[in-house]
């Protein structure tokens, strides 16, 4: 609570500097933040990007900023660029999945020895998806891991990270490639990570179809979540809900009714 009282009173004081009654946008500069610390008298956090990731992705900003934004949109903190970020009010800053979803059991393929000794929910999420091949379902296409936590820069972001890169093909050889962020615990999925993620599609894999997914625990269950950029803002594309289970409890009658949902596999 007090690293986030603190990191809440320089981006305050930072964005209060620049901001103009009616802005959308607010650019601010790496080196700034160590002279907001100590026109504040307080210690100069030893990782300044931590300030920049809580506010992404667990904390709110201070309300002096929030009650800033136009109505019906909240502040999102994006990278401009090599120790230069940019603050933007939009509609979806965070994107959650949709409670009361139909739940569709999977048998779980996870190995034991893996299931038992993933570290961090992060890490147990992305080997339940690839083990038991849920982007390969969700999808409906081919996937094969590429990479995980494949880190690179992207002109006009700077760096940026994404937790698993699939690669993709479907049934007429259409090639996908397929940034998936996954999260667990209290975190939340971010529209500044899915831009990201668009943004890595677009400079370094032209030729792939883009299809950023999102992945999250709730309680037992696995959300996936595929993204789209529509006017302007990240949009939930389309959402499916996973519970992975021992072959005893998934019961025939549950098998019956989804092989009568199932999509005709000539269309």
């Amino acid at each position: 609570m007090a690293e986030a009282n603190r990191y809440s009173k320089v981006v305050e004081l930072l964005f209060l500097r620049h901001y103009k009654p009616g802005a959308t946008t607010i650019e601010l500069r790496r080196e700034e933040f160590a002279d907001a610390c100590k026109k504040l008298g307080i210690d100069v956090p030893k990782n300044l990007g931590d300030v920049i990731y809580s506010f992404r992705y667990r904390i709110d900003l201070p309300p002096a900023i929030i009650r800033t934004a136009p109505q019906g949109r909240k502040w999102i903190i994006m990278p401009a660029g090599k120790g230069l970020y940019r603050l933007e009010a939009v509609r979806n800053a965070h994107l959650h999945p949709a409670p009361n979803r139909s739940v569709i059991k999977i048998l779980d393929a996870t190995p034991g020895i893996i299931a038992a000794n993933a570290q961090t929910d992060e890490q147990a999420l992305l080997a339940k998806l690839r083990y038991n091949r849920l982007v390969d379902t969700f999808l409906r296409i081919t996937c094969y891991s590429l990479q995980n936590h494949m880190r690179t820069t992207v002109a006009g972001m700077g760096q940026i990270e994404v937790d698993e890169v699939y690669l993709g093909v479907d049934r007429n050889g259409a090639q996908y490639i397929v940034p998936v962020q996954a999260k667990g615990g209290k975190d939340h999925h971010s529209a500044v990570q899915i831009r990201q993620d668009i943004a890595l599609c677009e400079a370094k894999f032209k030729q792939f179809v883009c299809r950023p997914l999102g992945a999250q625990f709730v309680g037992d269950v696995i959300a996936l979540m595929e993204f789209r950029f529509e006017g302007g803002e990240i949009v939930v594309a389309n959402e499916q809900h996973y519970r992975l289970v021992q072959p005893g409890e998934l019961a025939q009658s549950e098998i019956a009714t989804y092989r009568s949902a199932s999509a005709d596999p000539s269309g």
